[in-house]
């Protein structure tokens, strides 16, 4: 089997296939298998890491108590469709009015906003980013159906109104809480290589490839220095 990290070594493969093409000859058995996965994974994920996020909440309550615990964010998922999607809140509550202030500081290619050393981010954030805590809310965007525990990271739509047709095709299937992207470096890769690993994804998926790739995403737990 394949890599699991590829850093877009099928790059040029993808420009000539379509994923919608391949989608429809997809599994419908590997669909309802992934699908129930996510179910009893997420429900137990929320029970067994209930004091987790507890524990979490108080932190960023102390901090910065004008915010709430959980961020909700519009985001796009499958077919563009707009959901709420969750997480522990890591920086502080005004943080997307300050975001106009430090466009030009981008560090990401692209439309993505990435910055190294954002300084909208809490102490309390900067801990629960590094170790991805503060994605555990989206255990319930994967219970509700919104979200899988692996597939394309869901995009924010001012993001998406930027892509290309190519690009897009990265929403053809349900975002998920990791993805080879989260696993290979994160803010080291550009976005047209983002692209290229979903897209990647999206044409090898399988139950083993999931696996695997939540097998890698549980190591960022103990603290990954490209997550940001």
């Amino acid at each position: 089997m394949q890599k699991v990290i590829s850093r877009g070594k099928n790059q040029k493969s993808f420009k000539n296939v379509s994923i919608s093409k391949i989608l429809e000859k997809e599994s419908r058995v590997y669909l309802f298998i992934k699908r129930i996965i996510d179910i009893v994974c997420s429900l137990a994920g929320i029970i067994i890491l209930s004091p987790v996020f507890l524990i979490v909440a108080i932190f960023i309550k102390i901090e910065d108590p004008k915010g709430s615990i959980i961020f909700c964010q519009e985001r796009n998922g499958k077919d563009l469709k707009t959901f709420k999607m969750y997480k522990f809140r890591s920086m502080v509550h005004n943080a997307e009015d300050l975001l106009k202030d430090l466009q030009e500081q981008n560090e990401q290619t692209g439309p993505a906003f990435k910055m190294a050393n954002d300084p909208r981010i809490t102490k309390v954030g900067k801990f629960i980013r590094r170790t991805s805590l503060d994605e555990l809310p989206q255990l319930f965007n994967i219970l509700k159906g919104e979200m899988s525990l692996v597939g394309p990271r869901p995009p924010i739509p001012r993001e998406v109104a930027q892509y290309t047709p190519y690009q897009k095709q990265r929403l053809l299937v349900k975002p998920g809480l990791t993805c080879i992207w989260q696993v290979s470096g994160r803010n080291n890769i550009g976005f047209d290589e983002w692209v290229e690993m979903d897209l990647e994804y999206i044409k090898n998926r399988n139950l083993l490839l999931d696996i695997k790739l939540i097998l890698k995403t549980v190591k960022v737990l103990f603290g990954d220095n490209n997550a940001s």
